[in-house]
């Protein structure tokens, strides 16, 4: 039986904004840049932050890497255009001419280490950014991801205020049915744009409904496998998500130090 993971969206959409608007203030900043990459959860948290701040203060980055995720660009215009984001606040750099010098200094680079100088690219010139418009960087990380260390250190993860981490991607996709977010982009299969045909759920081995079910009733409700099990979730895919779980716990520690 599914563990239901339904949310208010409209208290839930009032919540963030007044939360997003209450931090930028207390840390002494008016404006927020935010990287969107035309997945809904940069989607989302940028709609969440045009309502808490106004569109007037709010830059956005695109970071595509040559002709690589054409659909995602495709995508971040969309809800530019839905959200009345003005041209002069959109910056977009090619990230293509920076990435590529860097993969010449070794042959043996694999994907896998492709996708993270891109995406650790792609936060230097965010911050960067940041800096010349006197901003904060707001993240769009969710529950799922960060729970299972899906992301780049110093990368994807770097950001200075996260709108969305308190919930599940399951979650994520009901707040931004509510926002009025693009369908399209709602339902579009999940990725991170780090190589071609690259998607969240294909490297994972199941899916964010999987995990966040999986996820909820370990975390949360402290559960034991043999429970989860119980609650009608499959064996293997209790293990997939668990190990990977244990597998990154690392990412949350980091650095360590001597006390």
């Amino acid at each position: 039986m599914l563990v239901d993971l339904s949310i208010d969206p409209q208290k839930t959409s009032e919540d963030l904004v007044k939360f997003i608007r209450e931090t930028v203030n207390k840390a002494g900043f008016s404006k927020l840049i935010v990287g969107l990459s035309g997945g809904v959860d940069s989607a989302t948290s940028l709609s969440l932050a045009v309502a808490a701040l106004g569109q007037q203060n709010i830059y956005v980055a695109l970071f595509p890497y040559g002709q690589l995720n054409e659909e995602g660009l495709y995508d971040a215009h969309l809800i530019l255009k839905q959200l009345n984001v003005v041209s002069t606040s959109t910056h977009k750099v090619d990230i293509k001419p920076l990435v590529d010098p860097i993969l010449a200094l070794d042959s043996t680079t694999d994907k896998l280490r492709k996708g993270n100088i891109m995406v650790r690219l792609r936060m230097i010139l965010l911050y960067d950014l940041a800096k010349k418009y006197k901003a904060l960087v707001l993240g769009t990380e969710n529950k799922t991801e960060h729970l299972l260390g899906y992301f780049t250190r110093f990368g994807d993860e770097a950001s200075d205020i996260e709108p969305i981490r308190n919930l599940y991607k399951t979650q994520v996709r009901q707040l931004a049915q509510f926002l009025k977010i693009p369908q399209k982009i709602i339902d579009k299969a999940p990725t991170a744009g780090m190589w071609q045909g690259q998607t969240d759920e294909g490297e994972f081995g199941f899916t964010y409904e999987e995990a966040d079910q999986i996820l909820h009733l370990y975390i949360d409700q402290k559960k034991s496998r043999e429970e989860i099990i119980k609650e009608g979730n499959d064996p293997q895919t209790i293990e997939k998500v668990i190990s990977r779980l244990d597998a990154n716990k690392f990412k949350h520690k980091l650095p360590y130090f001597l006390a």
